[in-house]
């Protein structure tokens, strides 16, 4: 096989890689070493010193100059922590619908269309399924409802 065409797939292979590895770094060595086959395969390289040397300074010169552009394209949003307090504390006073009936002070509510796990306020609140209840407070993914709306 000739020496071109397997700097070629190899960096083919590197870049496939970054589907899986998703480091933003494997791309830019297969983009050095696709460029190490062209650059062999145009006759411009002679030795087997010189493809690894290419190789090398091609790859942490794509990598340095090319990174941090490219991820800042390819990585998602982080949310702040915030908005999702913000979000917790909207629900606060809104109307639900008990989703089971409550035993033992605990249930499921439907809020927005969303299951949750649930607690009443007060434990001798007789909670039933298709009763409306109010949300007072947000453990995370556990909500506390009362049976009586808040004032």
């Amino acid at each position: 096989m000739d020496t071109a065409l397997i700097w070629v797939i190899l960096g083919l292979l590197l870049i496939l890689s970054e589907l899986l590895a998703t480091s933003i770094v494997a791309v830019f060595f297969g983009a050095a070493a696709v460029l190490v086959g062209i650059l062999l395969w145009a006759g411009v390289i002679h030795s087997a010193e010189m493809q690894f040397v290419l190789f090398s300074f091609f790859s942490l010169l794509f990598l340095f100059t090319s990174r941090a552009r490219l991820k800042r394209y390819l990585v998602g949003d982080v949310a702040d922590k915030d908005d999702s307090h913000k979000t917790f504390r909207e629900n606060l006073g809104e109307e639900a619908m008990a989703a089971s009936d409550f035993s033992q002070g605990k249930g499921r509510i439907t809020l927005n269309g969303v299951a949750w796990d649930a607690q009443s306020l007060a434990s001798d609140d007789v909670i039933s399924k298709g009763d409306r209840v109010w949300i007072v407070a947000n453990n995370g993914i556990h909500l506390t409802v009362s049976k009586h709306p808040p004032q």
